[in-house]
């Protein structure tokens, strides 16, 4: 603070009427970061971007907040844990906790629960990119870390009625297009592409992109139907090409667009949702390119095998679903996240199926106990005994008919039970965290979307 030369050297932070004293030197490693920026102000106005007002005679400055939550926030500088203020709102304490230049992941862990817990029940998230774009007025109460934030405050009225003469030129300059004008509307595309609840826009794609899905779908399990394919319906077959070439026509523009827009075109090719899309559409073309090569003769029709795989991959669409709905991008991203429970779970199941199949064979079949069980001649065909037996499906097709082998297949359905039972805890708490993270971020264009539909 080059300004504050010859000032006394001991600073003081006046927050909603409490005084904190440090000494200069201290503001500049200070865990805060809006009080860390006091130290390299070099002018009184510097100093103004900061705070909402400053005593030079005192060398005071003062804060319009919250004094109990900076109070807490003061016992993190010293002791390292981070929690909320008794019977104050979460919401606001993390708007403290944003001002000062702290984020979530300082909370101590059962403050973070208690956070996500509040932001689940209220449908808000803001995000730092939200945080910044948001007008300064919107923030006043709570406000981000920029020195957009504190100009908002209410206790920087006094400086923003000092300084309404000379902002009365910059505003006269908002006749000319911004810097970023191009990137802000690849950005409103690609979001609309991307995020069905970003916009109306986005809501209406969203939605012509769920009916040709089920109507290709549709189309395809009515094309494998005997009836359909009949010499006397051959108009309904003709007409469901058309169909099919005008939704593969749809998913590919889509699917351009959405790579034009992209970000990052690379990420945008290793993206699971793409590389299925790809999957999907590929088979249309490469069908249409054999018929092309080889017509209606006998090598399309040794080629037919291929074509009927590759008519079946379409089923690939109904994936295309989970771009617009959250269930089954909860679902994928549960998957993702839990791939070790899956691994733990399947090694549970086959180490049971190893020993229940040998033990299972060896009573059934193998000690002769009795008339010989064809249903157990061996370990690979007492493994699918064994698998429906531990997920209690139990078709019947196959049962122990021997008293040893019988009490066998109790222990193997109560083994099932349990060992299923086990991981199933992780991954049900893994899909809820997941379902509030993809609903946080989906909430955060709804305040868009709310405004268009007032405009």
């Amino acid at each position: 603070m080059n300004f504050a030369r010859g000032r006394p050297s001991v600073v003081v932070l006046n927050v909603g009427g409490t005084r904190y004293s440090f000494s200069r030197e201290v503001l500049k490693d200070f865990p805060l970061r809006r009080v860390s920026r006091l130290h390299g102000c070099l002018s009184e106005q510097d100093v103004l971007e900061v705070c909402d007002d400053y005593d030079r005679e005192r060398n005071e400055y003062f804060f319009d907040r919250h004094a109990e939550a900076f109070g807490f926030i003061m016992l993190y500088v010293r002791y390292g844990h981070l929690r909320f203020v008794p019977h104050m709102c979460e919401l606001s304490f993390y708007n403290e906790m944003i001002y000062w230049g702290l984020e979530s992941s300082h909370l101590d862990y059962c403050c973070q629960r208690r956070l996500d817990d509040r932001m689940s029940d209220t449908y808000t998230f803001y995000s730092a990119e939200d945080l910044l774009a948001e007008p300064a007025g919107v923030w006043s109460n709570g406000g981000s870390s920029s020195s957009s934030s504190s100009s908002s405050s209410h206790g920087g009225q006094r400086r923003r009625s000092g300084r309404r003469d000379g902002g009365g030129e910059q505003g006269s300059s908002h006749a000319a297009p911004p810097p970023g004008a191009e990137k802000k509307w690849l950005e409103r595309m690609r979001r609309t592409f991307e995020e069905p609840t970003s916009s109306l826009a986005a809501q209406i794609l969203a939605t012509v992109s769920i009916l040709f899905v089920i109507v290709s779908m549709v189309v395809l399990c009515a094309s494998t139907m005997p009836e359909w394919r009949a010499p006397e319906n051959r108009s309904l077959e003709d007409q469901s090409r058309i169909i099919e070439a005008i939704c593969i026509g749809w998913f590919t523009a889509e699917c351009i667009v959405r790579f034009i827009v992209s970000k990052n075109k690379c990420d945008f090719v290793k993206r699971p949702l793409n590389i299925i899309d790809l999957l999907a559409i590929t088979p249309y073309y490469i069908s249409v390119l054999m018929t092309i090569f080889t017509g209606e003769n006998s090598q399309l029709q040794r080629a037919g095998v291929t074509l009927r795989v590759l008519r079946m991959m379409r089923i690939f669409w109904v994936i295309k679903l989970a771009r617009h709905f959250i269930g089954l991008q909860t679902l994928g991203l549960t998957l993702k996240r839990c791939y070790r429970e899956m691994v733990m779970l399947l090694v549970f199941v086959c180490v049971a199926m190893a020993i229940f199949s040998a033990l299972a064979q060896l009573l059934e079949h193998g000690l002769k106990l009795g008339e010989p069980n064809e249903g157990y001649a061996s370990i690979p065909a007492a493994c699918w005994w064994v698998i429906i037996s531990m997920t209690t499906v139990g078709y019947g097709d196959v049962c122990p008919i021997t008293i040893p082998g019988r009490i066998l297949g109790g222990i193997c359905v109560v083994s099932g039970i349990v060992l299923l039972a086990l991981p199933i805890t992780f991954i049900y708490h893994s899909f809820v965290q997941c379902y509030h993270e993809l609903k946080f971020r989906s909430a955060r264009y709804s305040r868009s979307l709310s405004a268009e539909f007032l405009n």
